[in-house]
């Protein structure tokens, strides 16, 4: 007796559900893509290498492309188009747009993506393999450039827009300046 290798699934997704037959092989990349015309999230290296399809399942950065879409069935999926509110763009969107964390624009959704999943996990205290201090106790380490590079490694840009980049995570985390502290110790002017 031959197995289905197919089902009807329903995918949550930007807040709106979506019933569809997919074949189990298919992955979340292609249904959201070529199924459900969402094409803001990109197929880069198809690979899970190069986190140009990176959107947030139950809030957590996930690449699309490694991902079936089987699996993510009643899980909340965001994509880029659901990232802002309305016409009020989410912080993450505004900082790339204001930095201009952007080049040709082919990775941002993913970037945009991972950075709201970064800035998410930083702010429940989640270490990075450069956090200092790893104890629970310690607390979130400070959001420096270092820590915001390493966080979002998983994301390439061929364009080199790095610098952009972590300086707009930095500021959706309202870090901007530590962001930029790579020099060592900035020193404060004297008081008045």
């Amino acid at each position: 007796m031959a197995l289905p290798t197919s089902s009807v699934i329903t995918l949550h997704i930007n807040g709106e559900r979506h019933t569809l037959p997919v074949d189990h092989r298919t992955t979340l990349l292609d249904a959201l893509r070529e199924r459900l015309d969402l094409t803001g999230t990109k197929k880069g290296c198809d690979q899970g290498q190069c986190g140009a399809c990176t959107v947030l399942v139950d809030g957590r950065r996930t690449v699309a492309c490694l991902q079936l879409a089987v699996a993510a069935e009643g899980r909340e999926i965001t994509t880029i188009e659901g990232v802002a509110d309305g016409e009020r763009l989410h912080p993450v969107q505004q900082a790339f747009l204001e930095l201009d964390g952007y080049q040709c624009g082919y990775c941002t959704p993913g970037q945009i993506c991972s950075a709201i999943g970064v800035l998410a996990e930083h702010a429940a205290g989640w270490p990075s393999a450069v956090s200092a201090d790893v104890r629970p106790a310690a607390g979130p380490p400070p959001l420096t450039a270092e820590e915001i590079r390493e966080r979002m490694s998983g994301n390439l840009c061929r364009c080199a827009a790095y610098t952009s980049i972590v300086e707009a995570v930095g500021r959706a985390a309202g870090t901007t300046p530590a962001a930029r502290q790579d020099a060592g110790p900035q020193t404060k002017e004297p008081a008045a």
